[in-house]
């Protein structure tokens, strides 16, 4: 997912058998950071502790769809044999990777070094000490990175991770039947509706939240008060975008099956030509173009269309490498993160597996323009992108979002009503903190 997508953070770091010691010196802890809040007393990692890493490394992240992951892992074995790197992957959806993350860290669980993590779950992970704070390491690269995604790894004043892709939505189409994208969402839907539909990410996970943030966004809507305090989804900018969606589907622009799509089946029902139209993340721009894909040399991607009467709105996806409290092995994981998010690995993943870069550097590089023709524009998506709302609970914000959006697109609430519930359970969660 860009979307698709994610994991990480709790618990104070245990003494470790590398990298992480008794102390905030020998583990690299004063780093510049401040030392308050709900992160007070975390560890840190220390750069130093890639130079003597060895043995094995067990990074954990969500099903490896594109394959980038595999082949950068296994580069890295052949680059490095005194370090033994493997991936363990959880399922797709990433609620269930959180899932995943979560009972491994409460558990203290050593299974996991490194985890792969969504952008949005910084926050929370953070406050509950499951990561070693990534400030000393990060501090020395911040100049690399597009700015966007640093900030999706900044919780009280210090850096919890290393970005590794990003993500802000596409919007595909079949250029073998238009020859331009509309220049609305509105009149997307009436084309989509008068052929072969469109498709997004409409079951009852996060990447509907997304789904609707861009067009509750795009229509002027905001989902909680700027101090993080109060819900502000239950408003007539918000209803306009919701009863859009909801519209679309009584129309026939978009399946109703649509309301169980995460990103590979809307992928797969894409390419096997059963739709014109297709909201995705880029990761699937080169799926569609391999010999095979009734869509190759067929669809083109473009920057998403105003939403009639207000403006355009893209989210900030992707996943950052976070190292847990609980590794064995820090230094080794901190090795292998640094050559997963390093420019050589940045640029090959953008040409071979069309994964979005962090760096600024990289999508001016010629080979990735003519992989990603709409480099630029990813470019300018990824650094003008909204954040999606950050909260030390926003897993709880959005399942309040999609559980309900979910419910009214199934038409099993009306949208007014679904705003209204999505709202009390915000409330309910933005009390626990």
């Amino acid at each position: 997912m860009g979307i698709k997508s994610l994991l990480a953070l709790m618990g104070a770091c245990a003494l470790f058998a590398a990298g992480c010691g008794s102390d905030d010196k020998s583990s690299g802890g004063d780093g510049g950071s401040a030392d308050t809040g709900k992160t007070k007393g975390a560890k840190a990692i220390d750069p130093a502790s890639m130079d003597s890493a060895k043995g094995a490394v067990t990074y954990c992240a969500g099903k490896d769809t594109s394959g980038d992951l595999l082949k950068g892992i296994e580069d890295f074995n052949k680059a490095n044999p005194e370090l033994k790197a493997k991936l363990l992957e959880f399922p797709e959806s990433a609620d269930e990777q959180r899932n995943q993350f979560i009972q491994r860290q409460r558990a203290k669980s050593g299974d996991c070094d490194g985890f792969e993590s969504d952008v949005v779950w910084t926050a929370e992970f953070a406050s509950q000490k499951w990561l070693l704070d990534m400030t000393p390491y990060v501090e020395k690269r911040k100049a690399e990175f597009v700015p966007s995604t640093l900030s999706s790894v900044e919780y009280e004043d210090k850096i919890w991770g290393i970005p590794r892709v990003s993500d802000a939505g596409l919007l595909y189409y079949r250029s073998d039947k238009f020859s331009e994208v509309p220049a609305t969402w509105q009149e997307v839907y009436k084309e989509a509706a008068a052929g072969k539909g469109i498709v997004y990410q409409g079951a009852s996970y996060e990447g509907l939240t997304v789904n609707f943030l861009e067009l509750a966004f795009a229509a002027g809507g905001k989902i909680i008060s700027d101090d993080g305090k109060k819900p502000e989804i239950d408003s007539p900018e918000n209803l306009k975008a919701l009863q859009f969606m909801v519209d679309g589907i009584k129309s026939g622009a978009a399946p109703k099956a649509v309301t169980t799509y995460m990103e590979e089946e809307a992928r797969r029902t894409f390419e096997s030509g059963r739709a014109d139209f297709m909201r995705q993340w880029p990761y699937a721009y080169s799926l569609g173009n391999k010999s095979g894909s009734k869509t190759k040399g067929k669809f083109k991607v473009a920057p998403y269309p105003e939403f009639e009467g207000g403006g355009k709105a893209a989210i900030l996806g992707g996943h950052n490498v976070v190292v847990s409290a609980y590794s064995k092995n820090p230094g080794g994981m901190l090795k292998l993160a640094d050559y997963l998010t390093s420019p050589e690995i940045m640029k090959s993943n953008a040409v071979e597996f069309s994964k979005t870069p962090v760096i600024t550097e990289t999508y001016a590089d010629p080979a990735v323009q003519k992989a990603l023709p709409f480099a630029n524009e990813l470019k300018a998506a990824v650094e003008q992108a909204k954040s999606r709302p950050v909260s030390p609970v926003y897993t709880q914000i959005s399942q309040a979002i999609y559980k309900n959006v979910n419910g009214a697109l199934s038409g099993q609430m009306e949208p007014a009503a679904a705003l209204k519930k999505a709202s009390g359970d915000m409330e309910k969660a933005l009390a626990t903190f």
